[in-house]
């Protein structure tokens, strides 16, 4: 692939990711790859392949996904994002062989491993964006994003509404651990940092003055 005009935006949850990647395509006229873009491909991929990815669509009962420990949570998120890097290489290739695509520049919100970026993108290329671990951990009902409050409901309705959401809270903080921050702050790509003080204007000059983009 020709990843000349492909922009990939990678971090940690509430440091603005979705919002970066829309807004430079905006302002660009570019083409936004949003959260989970994956999702496109979801009906037709075959189980035996993709066992993780396809878990939460054949799932019959909710419930289920939420009782699981933290080690079978983490172990699992671990498979989808694996599963997910396949997956979204397939659609960004599938994207740039399209002939209206070629003079566009193409903004990723992705999965694809620090160490695949560092083999088909570049410095240039590729965006950090961190924000505070606790923040993830301590807000990640607050958003209106109707899965998460999906998920907050199912756990009210839980024998022990307390203990499942404390269960929840344990998961969260192993995804969102210390050695995870860590290894996103020193990949070796530039990064930008969560400021509620900053505006998406403000950050989105900081993201093209650090990728090179002409604003």
């Amino acid at each position: 692939m020709n990843l000349d005009n492909v922009y990939f935006v990678i971090g940690t949850s509430y440091a603005g990711k979705s919002t970066i990647v829309k807004n430079l395509a905006k302002k660009h006229n570019g083409i936004a790859l949003e959260e989970n873009y994956h999702d496109a491909k979801l009906p037709e991929l075959d189980s035996r392949e993709f066992p993780s990815l396809t878990y939460t669509r054949d799932l019959e009962d909710w419930h289920e996904f939420i009782r699981r420990t933290p080690d079978e949570y983490v172990t699992w998120i671990n498979n989808v994002r694996k599963e997910c890097e396949i997956v979204e290489l397939q659609i960004l290739e599938e994207l740039l062989q399209k002939p209206e695509t070629l003079d566009k520049k193409v903004f990723v919100d992705t999965n694809i491993s620090i160490e695949t970026l560092h083999k088909i993108s570049d410095v240039n290329h590729v965006l950090v964006m961190l924000s505070d671990k606790d923040i993830s951990i301590h807000r990640f009902f607050d958003r209106p994003d109707p899965e998460k409050q999906y998920l907050y409901q199912l756990m009210l309705e839980e024998p022990d509404p307390q203990a499942a959401l404390d269960n929840y809270r344990e998961i969260l903080t192993r995804i969102c651990s210390q050695e995870a921050y860590d290894e996103f702050e020193n990949c070796g790509f530039k990064k930008i940092y969560r400021d509620e003080n900053r505006s998406q204007e403000e950050t989105v000059a900081l993201a093209e003055e650090l990728l090179g983009i002409p604003s």
